[in-house]
């Protein structure tokens, strides 16, 4: 299924970045070079995941699970541009998964392991998936007989394959996956030749939460995946020597673009990482003598915060750790390269390809790296392999007049070789998702910033701006304050409904660990040790043991205004 105009698609080869080659091309292509040579590596808490034992699989190893699950998909009838659901941890089956279905021409749409009947419900129907794949279990949810009790509501869903036991109604898929005969796997290799897989088609729909009440689809080509691969193993300098760890669950641009699409593109070894556990995280770095890791801003400061936690790594290895979601600490990108030797590479990105990286290799000033962006425009250049083929422009969100100067806040847009092309069945949204000459509404405020205005400054979220007595305070940057007081592990900020000022602060705080503070504690501290506007002042304090976030981490503001609203109605 190819969902990109023709005029795009000619356009990004015309000018070399994007080109022909399929997932199964760059997988066949690896498995010829390095058949023998380790390539996978399960979570070393599996049993406990998923209820069986951890796995070290080959190249030639997985490539026998791709021919099995492939042929196991075909004889059920799933076909060229079906949709299946895929709700897996990071096992080495999840990957086996994709590989499979991008063979056939099938889209795999993954859910989180923490998506629960209602979630599931609407993909199936937005998508009308044909089949899904899950375990049993995951951790103590019995996702097996969750997703085989929605055929009775999916008309669409014909098959539920299980790993670990499959219940009643639902195929066992360990053991299809074993008794799949040769002439099976020969009539599916003959499938995946007669389906004709280009670069172009659809090979995943992830979702993404935003404005819109319920998620939405984001399909990407095989070549829209491709590019931000190649974007990842160019930033974080990884090579076919590299021992990749992966604490991001493979449903999104993080996990995929690196656990999937960089180590497809690379042929070094990733170790899987599932759910996030900091200590276990930390030994699997030990053991596995890994050169490349992510981890969000919290987990690495509270690394360099905490003595002892690093002892024993090698750090003659793990050279480059990926951060983002959030602008990260001068200090931290300082420490961990002046004491380790460890370069903190920036991201910023979003399922839909707004993506772009802070290196060194462009950023070699910790200060700049922490904050800022290159800024994407004629005129710049940059050596990270992404920023010749992705542009950037700020719009004022009002006026939609482009913004030129330095510290005015505006809305990114977004074009280029990354770029989705547009959300699963929904042209009301993409109507506004796009303006008229095809840039993106990131929904990003930033500002641009340095001496030449040659770099982005995150700012904050469109709707994450409050107004009050019409002057605009960007939440963001109340919580980096907020997150710099010795007391305060997580906070997030947003607008109080007021009738006299339109809205006020109202911060929502996770206190760290036998730590507290007042309101008024923290009020002095913003206004004396960061020396920020007294306008800037919280005015209402929530306290919380954690703060509510989805499956891929981001705090659900949603949900904190929410309970504002609760309060002022009890």
């Amino acid at each position: 299924m190819i969902l990109i105009p023709e005029a795009r698609i000619q356009a990004m080869k015309a000018r070399g970045w994007w080109g022909e080659a399929t997932f199964d091309d760059l997988f066949t292509a690896q498995v010829t070079r390095r058949s023998d040579t380790l390539a996978l590596v399960d979570p070393v808490n599996a049993m406990g995941v998923v209820g069986r034992a951890p796995r070290r699989l080959t190249w030639g190893q997985i490539a026998d699970e791709v021919d099995r699950m492939t042929a196991v998909l075909h004889a059920a009838g799933v076909r060229r541009d079906d949709v299946v659901v895929v709700q897996l941890p990071n096992i080495g089956e999840l990957t086996s998964v994709y590989l499979a279905c991008a063979r056939l021409g099938v889209i795999v749409t993954p859910a989180p392991a923490q998506y629960r009947e209602s979630e599931l419900a609407h993909i199936v129907a937005r998508t009308d998936a044909v089949a899904a794949i899950t375990a049993a279990r995951i951790g103590k949810h019995a996702h097996g007989e969750m997703l085989t009790a929605l055929k009775t509501r999916c008309p669409s869903l014909n098959d539920v394959f299980v790993l670990g036991g499959a219940p009643d109604g639902a195929i066992d898929l360990d053991g299809a996956l074993h008794q799949v005969a040769h002439a099976e796997i020969a009539a599916a290799h003959a499938a995946a030749k007669a389906a004709q897989v280009t670069a172009d088609d659809v090979v995943t729909i992830c979702w993404t939460s935003g404005t819109e009440a319920e998620p939405k689809g984001v399909p990407r080509s095989h070549n829209e995946w491709i590019v931000m691969g190649d974007g990842v193993v160019d930033a974080a300098d990884l090579s076919s020597e590299t021992r990749v760890l992966n604490p991001f669950p493979m449903v999104n641009m993080a996990g995929i673009s690196t656990a999937l699409v960089g180590w497809l593109l690379t042929g070094g070894v990733v170790v899987q990482h599932h759910p996030f556990d900091l200590n276990v995280m930390l030994a699997q770095i030990r053991d596995e003598a890994i050169d490349y890791t992510v981890a969000p801003p919290a987990v690495l400061n509270t690394l360099l915060q905490t003595e002892g936690l690093l002892d024993g790594i090698d750090f003659g290895r793990l050279k480059s750790i990926g951060s983002g979601s959030a602008p990260l600490s001068e200090w931290m990108v300082r420490t961990f390269h002046e004491k380790y030797g460890v370069q903190i590479v920036n991201y910023f990105g979003s399922n839909e390809g707004a993506s772009f990286a802070s290196a060194m290799k462009d950023m070699p000033a910790a200060a700049d790296r922490a904050t800022l962006f290159p800024r994407l425009a004629p005129g710049f250049v940059w050596k990270a392999k992404l920023h010749d083929r992705v542009f950037t422009r700020l719009v004022d969100p009002e006026t939609g007049v482009e913004i030129s100067d330095k510290g005015m806040a505006g809305e990114l847009r977004i074009k280029g070789a990354t770029v989705f092309s547009g959300y699963w069945r929904a042209p009301e949204i993409n109507a506004r998702a796009f303006d008229d000459d095809g840039w993106f509404h990131t929904g990003d405020l930033f500002e641009y910033a340095g001496e030449d205005a040659q770099h982005l400054k995150f700012v904050g979220r469109l709707k994450d701006i409050v107004i009050r007595g019409g002057a605009n305070i960007s939440s963001e940057e109340i919580e980096n304050h907020l997150i710099a007081h010795p007391a305060i592990a997580e906070a997030a900020v947003v607008g109080a409904p007021d009738p006299r000022l339109g809205e006020r602060l109202a911060a929502f705080v996770a206190f760290k660990p036998n730590r507290t503070a007042t309101l008024s504690d923290i009020n002095v501290f913003l206004t004396v040790e960061r020396k920020v506007a007294v306008f800037k002042q919280i005015e209402r304090l929530h306290v919380l043991d954690h703060l509510p976030r989805n499956p891929v981490g981001k705090v659900l503001k949603r949900d904190l205004r929410h309970l504002l609203k609760t309060e002022e109605s009890a």
